[in-house]
């Protein structure tokens, strides 16, 4: 495993690119609504993201179609934005956004409410960002990393809600996928946490089991059980005085 910590001008870089990010979110949670189509808002990413003199960075990688990842009720994550895939009232939808700024990446997702949603989804979104924010707290130097993924699992045993295995956070910096890979479940990881590394935590819950499909798009991942699912995403650089999140406005 190789971790690249950042320094101070890198860390600074990763913040304009997580501004930039944090403004296509700003703009999602205002243009996310009934009628509107995922491709609509990912022309809207594209427009904001290319204003910021920054790259999306999703756009191509390994063959990627679209900007964000738009992914709707029992979709996890990376749903493929469509003309074809119109919003409904009481869809919950997450959105996965990256820019790459002069070389540096910010990524964050967060799941946004379609209209009125029933009471289970709004539990959903409610534990799932509790447990983003309940890891973040151990992301400071020397703690343990196996703590924010313990984290994270404690708060979705309070809800008893499935958690996705296949899929978590990692390493981001040049590259969006560095190491660490990071766990939202314990898994007896031993790695410390130091001053200058660069991570996204994001957890991704379940209303119900643990198991994930790929559809034959070979991109967009589902719940098993076709129940839905939340995710929820910050990047954040571990300091002495605990995490500061990249991935907001400036």
């Amino acid at each position: 495993m190789s971790i690249h910590r950042k320094s101070k001008f890198e860390i600074n870089l990763m913040k304009q690119a997580g501004n930039i990010v944090a403004l296509v979110h700003a703009a999602m949670k205002d243009a996310v609504k009934e009628g509107v189509t995922t491709k609509e808002l990912d022309e809207l990413a594209f427009k904001i993201i290319k204003e910021n003199k920054a790259d999306p960075t999703f756009l191509g990688y390994h063959g990627f179609p679209g900007t964000i990842c738009a992914s709707i009720n029992e979709q996890v994550v990376h749903g493929i934005p469509s003309n074809d895939v119109i919003l409904k009232n009481g869809d919950i939808i997450s959105i996965d956004i990256g820019a790459t700024y002069k070389g540096f990446v910010g990524d964050s997702a967060w799941t946004y409410a379609v209209g009125d949603i029933s009471d289970d989804k709004k539990m959903l979104l409610k534990a799932t960002e509790e447990s983003l924010f309940a890891g973040l707290e151990h992301m400071k130097s020397n703690d343990m990393l196996e703590n924010v993924a313990g984290a994270i699992e404690d708060v979705a045993k309070k809800y008893n809600l499935g958690i996705v295995r296949q899929y978590g956070g990692h390493g981001v910096g040049r590259q969006m996928h560095e190491d660490p890979f990071v766990f939202n479940y314990r898994t007896n990881n031993k790695l410390v946490l130091q001053k200058g590394m660069t991570i996204a935590i994001e957890p991704m819950l379940n209303l119900g089991c643990d198991e994930v499909t790929v559809a034959d798009d070979d991109w967009t991942v589902s719940t098993a059980d076709k129940k839905a699912s939340a995710h929820f995403e910050h990047t954040v650089h571990v300091t002495d005085n605990g995490p500061e999140i990249l991935t907001k406005l400036l």
